[in-house]
């Protein structure tokens, strides 16, 4: 989508329809308290009235709630219910005029990057699969979004293409979230992997295969890829900024589809399953924007690929396997398989890839979502500074995550009976601790956040991501990786 800024005032501008924001208490400006309906019109968050200037105008007045209240996140809201509306009439281009910003919690471009945003999130359609019906189409795309605002400035210009870029590379997260797991193998992301590394000149990728993962002795992945007649993958980008703040390490879990295993899955919904690769979509994606936007900042990213499935040659419950850093695990779970394959990632991405520090998003456990729901991820990590900074990210970017403690003794939880480890307590306790506690043991110490996001990746049924994968993570590690660059 194209995104402009311009200090033209909104009445001047080409635009299907035109949007404002009435702050709670306040009045429509003189211009249109005599329209037809302006009466209507309300301040209170998310009301919404449109207004017909003259016979080619539309004006979409929307409440904005309490001035001390505005921020990027309500803009991102207002913007989604300014895009359903556009829908109506077709419209390609929509032209908003940015508020004052004037006692609000965030900036003029915090508000401009969340119109940006939520305009772009939810724009997103997948069709692909669907091709239209000649006696009902498809509403236009909206192609174009103007925001009209009292003073341009580089601070503003950046926050809107920061945020433009961002949201877009969420919704092409979403696309690989949505695509059926035929279509979206491990070799399907190893294919994007390399599109990406071709289209930015600083970004380098390399693809291990079975061959080399067994090589290098990566027991958790190929464990996991044993069912499967799908090659797994270990999938690595490296983006080279430039910077000296050292390595950020992403690390997100890719498995294309997952039935449990031996451990099979009720069928119930199981075709949701395909989603279980949403943070590895989310690290290619960020690692994609964060190369267009030239952050300087140096990104190593390390996805494990593979589907889960049950057959002849699958792995068994009670088999002991031995991770890439030499420990031992009792798989007695063959459904709690992401922690298996995030083990090896954890190591190789700083062993190999040199990451100093260490973020990794997956869709690890269904008990985040029973404590936590779908408004927050579970975040848990070794070291408080980073965890906050993990945090402050994803407050920043509408993505919010809530800590969750690591306690010596929920690592018991972890202790296998003839192995050093089990991927799954006997006890059901504190699962997502106790899987993070896991992964605890495969990252070397350096500082690590674990983003649990089973909650978070689809259905979190915000306005500008209302059904399907939310691309949940992307906009977060872009946020954190601006954060260490600056």
């Amino acid at each position: 989508m194209q995104v402009e800024v311009t200090t033209e005032a909104l009445d001047g501008l080409q635009a299907d329809l035109h949007v404002i924001g009435l702050m709670q208490g306040e009045e429509l400006e003189e211009g249109y308290r005599g329209l037809p309906g302006a009466g209507d019109a309300k301040g209170e968050f998310r009301k919404q009235v449109l207004l017909r200037p003259d016979a080619s105008r539309r004006l979409l007045v929307v409440g904005l709630g309490k001035r001390e209240e505005l921020d990027a996140e309500r803009m991102r809201v207002v913007a989604a219910l300014a895009v359903a509306q556009s829908g109506a009439y077709g419209a390609k281009t929509v032209a908003w005029r940015l508020p004052d910003g004037g006692g609000t919690e965030d900036s003029v471009p915090g508000l401009a990057a969340g119109v940006t945003e939520g305009t772009v999130l939810a724009s997103f359609r997948f069709d692909r699969f669907k091709p239209p019906d000649p006696d009902d189409p498809p509403p236009a795309r909206l192609e174009r979004l103007v925001i009209s605002t009292l003073a341009e400035s580089a601070e503003l210009a950046r926050a809107v293409e920061v945020g433009r870029t961002s949201a877009a590379a969420a919704n092409r997260a979403r696309e690989l979230q949505a695509l059926p797991a035929n279509v979206a193998t491990p070799g399907y992301l190893a294919a994007r992997a390399r599109e990406i590394a071709e289209q930015h000149e600083r970004v380098e990728v390399e693809v291990l295969g079975r061959p080399e993962i067994e090589g290098r002795g990566m027991g958790g992945l190929i464990a996991v890829s044993r069912g499967s007649a799908e090659e797994p993958q270990l999938i690595c980008l490296r983006y080279g900024g430039g910077a000296d703040g050292g390595t950020i390490g992403l690390v997100g879990k890719a498995v294309t589809f997952d039935t449990g295993g031996i451990s099979i899955k009720p069928a119930a919904k199981m075709e949701e399953m395909k989603m279980d690769m949403s943070g590895g979509a989310a690290v290619l994606e960020a690692i994609a924007a964060i190369a267009e936007l030239g952050l300087p900042v140096r990104v190593a990213g390390c996805v494990p690929a593979t589907e889960n499935m049950p057959s002849g040659t699958a792995t068994r419950p009670g088999d002991i396997i031995t991770q890439l850093n030499g420990k031992t695990v009792e798989v007695n779970n063959t459904d709690a398989e992401g922690r298996l394959i995030l083990a090896d990632a954890l190591t190789y991405c700083v062993r190999e890839l040199g990451a100093e520090r260490l973020v990794d998003v997956a869709t690890l456990t269904g008990g985040v979502v029973i404590a936590l729901g779908s408004t927050y991820a579970g975040l848990l990590a070794n070291d408080d500074d980073w965890a906050e900074r993990v945090r402050a990210a994803g407050e920043r970017a509408g993505e919010l995550a809530w800590r969750l403690p690591l306690h010596p003794e929920d690592k018991d939880l972890t202790r296998g009976k003839d192995a050093e480890l089990t991927n799954s307590s006997a006890k059901r306790k504190a699962s997502t601790i106790y899987a993070a506690s896991f992964l605890e043991e495969f990252v070397d110490d350096v500082p690590w956040a674990h983003l649990d996001i089973a909650g978070t990746a689809d259905a979190n049924r915000k306005p500008y991501t209302p059904k399907g994968g939310a691309g949940y993570g992307v906009r977060t590690l872009v946020e954190l990786a601006r954060s260490v660059a600056t």
